[in-house]
């Protein structure tokens, strides 16, 4: 997927050579960017093709995010519908029905002798299982789609959130942005990222930490307790949800101290591990367990080669524009956008 991911920032930096000395609103940029990586990684598809579906399904979190703590009355809600519910059906039916039109372009290909299977990306492994012969392995349509729908929009929208706070973050701490391009320069040149520099990125890596800690994409981890459960002196019955807030783990002054609000990567500098104390839960962005993030090194590896490229042909600094605003809608968004200028590194940029 490294290529992949490499192609595609390519084109983003393309772009922004003619907006060198201007202003740019980088979230925006990243979520083209990131809509590209995962439809051309994932399922094999263009951003044109991916599109339509980012667009519902963003439109279709804003509508969930507003209802998160709502509860209807049962036969009110059977006699009238309320607004928000007529539009998350017709979203979700438009996301089904867009979905499946790709996984039947996919299976006519096959079927035309065009193809000799489903493909080996993510779509394709989905089909295969959707075909398989084995009724315990099978996978339903209902299921293909909504893997579907989780991978395009965890693969996407938790990127583009990661991606624009690091550049925040850097444009905003200059020592550390050169620390990092530094790293980047010394282990890269100005040849593409490979994959064994990309696991030698030791600043980098901190940097990443230290984003996910102020500004991790998910404020809190929904899950359902599938048995009765002692945690603590309470005792939560089965079914119930939970909301289990990394945010404000990752905010604790007891766990990280009294500096808990600054930027300061080094906290990283000898692992996660020693950061927090041996404590496995006081730093938790993709989750923890069996339900960890399968994503983790995808996301990781896609904010690495994305930020590795953009130091080394440019130096970023925060526009006065900037207003600091972050919402959490799903994933935690800036709501009025991060606007940044770039200084090229190169004459010829």
């Amino acid at each position: 997927m490294r290529l992949a991911i490499i192609a595609s920032v390519e084109t983003m930096l393309k772009k922004w050579k003619g907006q060198v000395g201007k202003e740019i609103e980088v979230f925006h940029e990243f979520k083209l960017l990131t809509t590209e990586v995962i439809s051309r990684t994932a399922f094999g598809s263009s951003y044109l093709e991916g599109e339509k579906i980012f667009e519902m399904l963003n439109k279709l979190s804003i509508v969930l995010s507003r209802n998160l703590s709502n509860t209807g009355i049962p036969l009110f809600v059977k006699l009238q519908k309320p607004s928000d519910m007529l539009e998350a059906e017709e979203l979700a039916k438009g996301i089904q029905d867009s979905v499946s039109k790709i996984v039947k372009t996919r299976e006519d290909k096959v079927v035309k002798g065009e193809a000799d299977n489903f493909g080996i990306d993510f779509l394709g492994l989905l089909i295969n299982a959707y075909h398989d012969t084995d009724e315990n392995n099978k996978l339903s349509l209902e299921d293909l789609v909504d893997e579907c729908k989780t991978f395009y929009f965890a693969g996407q929208d938790t990127v583009n959130s990661l991606l624009a706070w690091m550049v925040l973050l850097l444009a905003s701490h200059g020592d550390w942005q050169e620390k990092a391009r530094r790293e980047v320069m010394e282990i890269f040149g100005n040849q593409y990222p490979n994959s064994e520099g990309l696991s030698k990125l030791k600043i980098m890596t901190m940097i990443i930490n230290e984003s996910l800690r102020l500004y991790g994409p998910a404020v809190g981890l929904l899950r359902k307790g599938g048995s009765e459960v002692r945690l603590g002196n309470l005792v939560l019955p089965a079914d119930i949800d939970i909301l289990i807030a990394n945010v404000a783990l990752h905010h604790d002054p007891q766990l990280w101290g009294y500096d808990v609000h600054l930027f300061k990567p080094e906290r990283f500098a000898e692992g996660i591990a020693k950061a927090t104390n041996y404590n496995t839960a006081a730093f938790c962005p993709f989750g923890l367990g069996p339900r960890t993030c399968v994503g983790t090194a995808f996301a990781l590896m896609e904010a690495k080669i994305a930020v590795s490229m953009i130091l080394q042909r440019y130096t970023i600094s925060l526009s006065p524009a900037y207003v600091h605003a972050p919402v959490s809608i799903i994933t935690v968004k800036p709501q009025h956008g991060i606007q940044v200028t770039l200084e090229s590194l190169h004459h010829d940029a």
